[in-house]
């Protein structure tokens, strides 16, 4: 069965440890903490601090996606703070050898390890890390700010990366624009994870909103 990540990102911060448990009583099995730093991508949101804070209120896996620059800067500090997951952008990298240090730098510290890419970046370009990956995320919108229209192109790029997968362990999330519609369109190309935040915390009934996802 699919898996559900709810963004933080629509939570309301107010009352976040009460938001936390709405989407872990809705069945969730992780969570997405979405890091902007205002420029990788045009908004900043939330750092390592707030993430230790959530891990001190849920068991749910922690699906931290960096979108930052220099993500080798402070991928520590997400870890320290309790990442289960931490995916980076790609482009955010200048090098092949930059990817594949950074890779084995969260594996050495007992991380999972996952790479984005945006909208107009080739699946092409991963090829060279899906044997070392947990996780591989599509963008199906353009990172930066919540309640943007999926990008049905998007579902090519998990129809690659399906085909590919019977040789590697990853699975397939994707985020942007999801859904009951474009969650089922997705999960129909291929994808294992759904990344859902306004769908999710604009709903008052929450369990119904994870439901329809599946």
């Amino acid at each position: 069965m699919v898996k559900i990540s709810p963004s933080l990102l629509s939570a309301n911060f107010a009352c976040l440890d009460t938001e936390i448990q709405s989407v872990t009583d809705a069945g969730v099995e992780w969570l997405h903490y979405d890091v902007m730093d205002g420029h990788f991508v045009p908004n900043i949101s939330f750092g390592y601090s707030i993430l230790g804070d959530v891990k001190k209120v849920t068991d749910l896996y922690l699906d931290v996606h960096l979108m930052i620059s220099s993500p080798q800067q402070y991928v520590d500090e997400f870890i320290k703070n309790g990442a289960s997951l931490i995916t980076f952008h790609y482009e955010a990298l200048e090098s092949t050898e930059e990817i594949h240090d950074l890779i084995k730098h969260i594996h050495e510290a007992g991380v999972d390890a996952g790479i984005s890419i945006k909208p107009n970046t080739p699946v092409d370009v991963l090829k060279p890390f899906l044997n070392d990956l947990e996780l591989v995320l599509i963008m199906s919108v353009e990172p930066g700010f919540g309640g943007q229209s999926f990008q049905p192109t998007s579902l090519d790029k998990v129809k690659e990366l399906k085909a590919l997968q019977k040789d590697y362990h990853y699975v397939i999330e994707i985020d942007g624009g999801i859904n009951a519609e474009t969650g089922k369109q997705a999960v129909e190309a291929g994808v294992d994870v759904l990344v859902a935040g306004s769908y999710i915390f604009n709903n008052t009934d929450r369990k119904e909103a994870v439901k329809s996802l599946r």
